[in-house]
């Protein structure tokens, strides 16, 4: 079992340098310098751990080579590994090969959100000196999960008594619901009997953990660009097409979406922008929005709502509109069968206090993709709660992780490994 310092150090040092979705260089390289110290049998990094073509929310090509040239000049990364990276093929899948038994594989997080932290004198990361020094911060906790991720790589490769493969899956992008996709489909899950993910916090104290969280809701993130036509807005406005007028009507539009009777259903319109000038008729204009629901299903009908209320909207105002997916995920539930494992194993942990059987995540998360590409062929998954106080939010400029969550954390995650491969079939 990994030592609590070396976990506290590791995850210090990832929540300092945090960086956003398909720009996780340094991360990357610093998960895969531990991993390397830790030995592996298989490592494969950047576009080898991920299927590139499934790739959602990349940032641009200015945004991906400025974040890559900050992990550059930190001069004490592998320019090789940096080299394997370099567009935005971020993230790693390592491989421990223990002999005959089934395949597990555990899902972590690694990337962070584009917000400030906190400055203030009763942060923890800001008293003890490890608070973000890039433009991002760790607002939900994926530098603990990276780190639970390498100690559960640690404490299987030290126990001569787990007989099976282990598989790590480092992803990136799942801020911007970008990154599961692509790991799904990489190849690497297609051997995976059986899949663990999890997440820290979640409202859950330290001493929590969570055998299986349920009731994702599927989303879908799009963009509309609206595109009309210049005028005069004084003298010819009647020669103008106008794009912001589209999108009002959008707007407005799709908060008027009938929820649907068989479960929750979600829109929401995050961002807006659009002209040049007041006097002039806008030729231009976008709308970034969200849909979700309970069920993939009830997602799918606020989809195809939304996008007849686009469509709708620009015909209206005689202009054109574009839509492009910027991330997606499906539902997924915990199978009975692995909750049951984690159940029992947090129950005879000494450091865990209390454990639940089951909650609703309320929200969305794209390892679902991973789950259910586990389950499409006959595998099981399940999604665990470990529990941390978190001084605001999740996502707010003041969370901040627990870090004596971190040792119970790894204990129970590998503990529950080590115990599916003896007793599942």
């Amino acid at each position: 079992m990994p030592e609590r310092d070396r976990l506290v150090s590791l995850r210090r040092d990832l929540h300092r340098h945090p960086e956003p979705a398909w720009r996780e260089f340094y991360t990357t390289a610093r998960i895969v310098e531990e991993l390397r110290s830790i030995g592996v049998d298989e490592l494969h990094v950047g576009a080898d751990a991920i299927d590139p073509g499934n790739r959602m929310a990349v940032p641009g090509d200015d945004q991906l080579a400025d974040w890559f040239q900050r992990a550059t000049d930190r001069g004490d990364v592998d320019v090789d590994l940096l080299g394997l990276m370099e567009g935005g093929f971020t993230g790693a899948v390592a491989v421990l090969r223990r002999g005959e038994g089934p395949t597990i594989g555990l899902r972590v997080d690694i990337d962070a959100l584009l917000r400030e932290e906190s400055t203030a004198d009763d942060h923890h990361p800001a008293a003890e000196g490890f608070r973000s020094e890039t433009p991002a911060m760790h607002a939900c906790g994926h530098d603990a999960h990276a780190t639970l991720g390498v100690g559960v790589l640690e404490a299987i490769a030290g126990d001569e008594d787990f007989e099976g493969t282990l598989k790590v899956f480092f992803q990136p992008a799942e801020e911007q619901i970008g990154g599961g996709k692509a790991m799904a489909t990489s190849g690497h899950l297609d051997d995976v009997d059986y899949l663990f993910a999890a997440h820290v916090g979640l409202d859950h104290p330290t001493g929590e953990i969570v055998a299986g969280i349920d009731d994702f809701l599927a989303v879908h993130h799009l963009r509309a660009d609206f595109s009309g036509e210049p005028a005069h807005a004084g003298a010819k406005p009647e020669q103008g097409r106008n794009a912001i007028q589209a999108m009002a009507t959008a707007i407005q539009n799709l908060y008027g979406i009938p929820r649907h009777s068989d479960g929750m259903t979600r829109v929401n319109v995050g961002e807006v922008g659009g002209g040049s000038a007041t006097n002039i008729i806008a030729e231009d204009a976008f709308v970034e929005a969200e849909v979700r629901g309970s069920t993939t299903e009830l997602k799918d009908y606020m989809l195809e709502k939304a996008e007849r209320v686009l469509f709708n909207a620009a015909e209206m105002h005689e202009c054109e509109v574009e839509l492009t997916t910027h991330g997606e995920a499906p539902s997924a539930t915990s199978d009975q069968e692995l909750v049951d494992v984690v159940f029992d194993v947090a129950n005879g942990d000494a450091d865990v206090d209390s454990v639940l059987e089951r909650d609703a995540l309320g929200g969305s998360e794209d390892a679902t993709y991973l789950m259910q590409a586990v389950q499409s062929h006959g595998g099981l998954a399940t999604y665990i709660g470990v529990g941390t106080n978190h001084p605001g939010g999740h996502h707010t400029s003041t969370f901040d992780v627990d870090e004596r969550s971190l040792v119970p954390g790894v204990r129970v995650l590998a503990e529950s490994i080590k115990r599916t491969a003896q007793q599942l079939p």
